[in-house]
């Protein structure tokens, strides 16, 4: 194993397409906090996520989202002004972030439980990447750095035939940053080159700012949840822009 090369890979959007298994998940939690939401979510729904989809970090997000389509907000107002309108829905539900927290990871172990297979497949991995990470273990360590809740993460890399330590998947679980997990692994891996691969451009924005990050090689991942905006913007930035083709070739 060549250890002078190390990949930070981002979960959802890098490695898993799972916009629409987070919209259901999204919509069912939604459900249980207002009661006028019929139970099953529309697919119409679903395919207006996926353009929302690149502004939603962290999963629960998903709940207030499917709100706001239910609530027919149109997808330019919902970009425009997403911070403000997911603070409304917090205080007119009367709920805290930790509650969606919870209750997002809930809502997807009751339907891991009622249906395993069911949720792994509307979790599918991008085409290629199982074999790219089965191989990858051969040549390099690599990390999982997500805000998803870290046994969602083990599951479906385990349905893909994927091994990986647990101590090598930073997830929601550990309240950290991903520019906390980054500096954490420079300090643990001080000799080694990090790429770090993510699809959302401010995470990457983010990176950028502090400078004792500057050796961690940045891809943006074209093939993820971004918008044609982040692409034009990100052409202007110092890291890679990678399409899915690229990537597996590395």
């Amino acid at each position: 194993m060549n250890n002078s090369i190390i990949y930070a890979l981002d979960f959802d959007g890098v490695i898993c397409d799972s916009a629409v298994e987070t919209a259901i998940t999204g919509w069912k939690a939604a459900t249980t906090l207002w009661k006028d939401m019929p139970a099953a979510v529309p697919q119409t729904m679903i395919d207006k996520f996926r353009l929302i989809r690149p502004i939603i970090e962290t999963g629960y997000e998903a709940i207030l989202a499917m709100r706001l389509l239910y609530l027919e907000e149109p997808i330019e107002a919902i970009y425009s002004d997403y911070g403000d309108k997911i603070q409304i829905l917090l205080q007119d539900a009367n709920i805290t972030v930790d509650d969606l927290k919870k209750l997002f990871g809930e809502t997807r172990d009751v339907w891991i439980a009622s249906d395993l297979a069911d949720w792994i497949n509307m979790n599918p991995l991008f085409n290629g990447l199982a074999a790219k990470l089965q191989k990858l273990g051969q040549q390099h360590p690599w990390y999982v750095i997500t805000t998803k809740q870290e046994r969602f993460v083990k599951q479906i890399l385990k349905a893909n035939a994927i091994e990986q330590a647990d101590e090598r998947i930073f997830g929601l679980d550990r309240n950290m940053s991903k520019v906390e997990v980054l500096k954490s692994l420079l300090k643990t891996h001080p000799n080694n080159t990090i790429y770090f691969a993510e699809d959302r451009l401010p995470t990457l924005l983010n990176v950028l700012k502090y400078d004792e990050l500057a050796s961690v090689k940045l891809i943006f991942a074209l093939w993820g949840y971004n918008t044609a905006e982040d692409k034009a913007l990100a052409v202007q930035q110092t890291f890679a822009l990678q399409q899915l083709d690229g990537f597996l070739e590395l």
